[in-house]
């Protein structure tokens, strides 16, 4: 298949579609409110009270912690990768360590907590670790006037195809009868994680099956290691050269400390803080209602901001996102009752697909002609990554100091602002893709 062969596109698309299912179902959706339901007792945190820091903080910090493994090692294998030229091999291996440990927390229950965040932590690892690899396939599939389109795509290809799966596992959770299911010990729950791993590495074998093989490596008899630190230098001094690159590199940095913090917390946060009409905590349903409202007007919202990116250009469109995600938060801040979360939630949804979208195929058309693609978007996702180690971070521990955590919306809305400011700084010229090593 050559370059913008829709049948290539398609089957790149399916990644999302299949990968999906674990960022909407295991950290968004069900996984948040079975792990708050198994570390409460009697209304307490148990974890507060034997490990000394909120259930809330240690599910954050385990996140982090994934993040951060996977920003320390990703950055060596994708150097690796570009040198063998077989990224879909490293593909293959994040994606069936992430839903092999997906499929693993059926096994989580409060008396083998530690075990089950370890496969949490996992398949975070395997989420994110497989991406850099996904991502770097998007200049090779994709022209660059198309780069926002076909990003967009698979942004909407995977919010539609979670809310399938999710609208499954609901069926599961809330009438498990209608499956044979026994309603104990959070059986329907951990059935829907068991799903995640098999619809993540069933739906995936599509995108295997089409995306191109392995090329000849670049050398032979060299040590992949020592190459692929070499290959992870000679893209860092590249990008030096890159002004406009390593500008928009940094903006992203900073506004993805909220973007990520809000899609991997905000159902903990709903949890403690939203209301229903009687006083009493949001209900599951409630919080369930939400998720599904943000992940379908996500899917509209990608293609929305392609729109604005052709009219006013990617740097404009995404700073426009910035400030509706600003103005959420001050309504976050000011917010109590679920009719107005669901309100929210939407605005939530649209801005979440643009910016997400829109990130991917700006950075994309800013690369140089080059080989590296796995190297170049290594540094992406790696950026990514950061943000979201220390976005959680920052979420977990203003919410063990100040004890409410209200006050995280204060930091989320910082990140926004800052990185709204940064990507004024980025030259606003007619994305082209220069030559490698050459300034912008």
């Amino acid at each position: 298949m050559q370059k913008g062969d829709p049948r290539l596109i398609r089957a790149w698309t399916m990644y999302d579609w299949a990968n999906s299912a674990y960022s909407l179902t295991i950290t968004s959706a069900i996984f948040p409110i079975y792990f708050a339901a198994i570390t409460t007792f009697g209304g307490k945190d148990q974890v507060l009270a034997t490990y000394g820091l909120p259930a809330a903080s240690l599910q954050s910090y385990v996140l982090s912690l994934g993040f951060l493994i996977v920003a320390a090692v990703v950055p060596i294998l994708s150097g690796i990768a570009d040198h063998r030229g077989n990224k879909k091999n490293y593909l293959k291996f994040f994606c069936y360590l992430g839903s092999i440990s997906c499929a693993g927390l059926f096994f989580l229950t409060y008396d083998n907590l530690w075990p089950g965040l370890l496969l949490f932590m996992l398949a975070c690892i395997g989420f994110s670790g497989s991406l850099v690899f996904y991502d770097a396939y998007l200049p090779e599939i994709a022209e660059p006037k198309d780069h926002d389109r076909v990003s967009a795509r698979g942004y909407a290809m995977g919010y539609i195809g979670s809310v399938i799966l999710l609208v499954i596992n609901l069926l599961m959770v809330m009438k498990p009868d209608l499956f044979g299911i026994p309603d104990k010990d959070g059986l329907p729950a951990r059935l829907s994680f068991l799903t995640v791993g098999i619809w993540w590495a069933g739906w995936a074998q599509i995108t295997f099956r089409n995306l191109p093989d392995a090329r000849a490596p670049k050398e032979d008899k060299v040590n992949v290691f020592t190459t692929g630190y070499k290959e992870l230098r000679k893209v860092w001094k590249q990008m030096l050269g890159l002004k406009r690159l390593r500008r928009f590199l940094t903006a992203f940095f900073v506004f993805n400390m909220g973007v990520q913090t809000v899609m991997y917390l905000a159902v903990t946060y709903a949890k403690q803080e939203v209301k229903e009409p009687d006083g009493s905590p949001i209900a599951d349903s409630g919080l369930i209602i939400s998720i599904l409202v943000i992940q379908l007007v996500a899917a509209v919202g990608a293609l929305l901001f392609v729109r604005l990116s052709k009219r006013f250009g990617n740097i404009p469109a995404l700073i426009i996102g910035l400030v509706i995600w600003m103005c959420i938060c001050l309504a976050a801040w000011r917010i109590q009752w679920t009719n107005e979360f669901y309100v929210l939630a939407a605005f939530v949804g649209l801005v979440m697909g643009g910016t997400q979208a829109l990130s991917r195929s700006t950075y994309a058309k800013l690369l140089p002609e080059t080989e590296d693609h796995a190297s170049y978007f290594s540094f992406y996702d790696v950026t990514l990554y950061l943000a979201t180690v220390l976005g959680t971070l920052a979420f977990g521990l203003v919410n063990q100091m100040t004890g409410d955590i209200r006050n995280t919306i204060i930091a989320i809305g910082i990140f926004f602002v800052v990185g709204s400011l940064l990507l004024l700084r980025v030259p606003r010229e007619r994305v082209i893709a220069p030559q490698a090593g050459q300034a912008q």
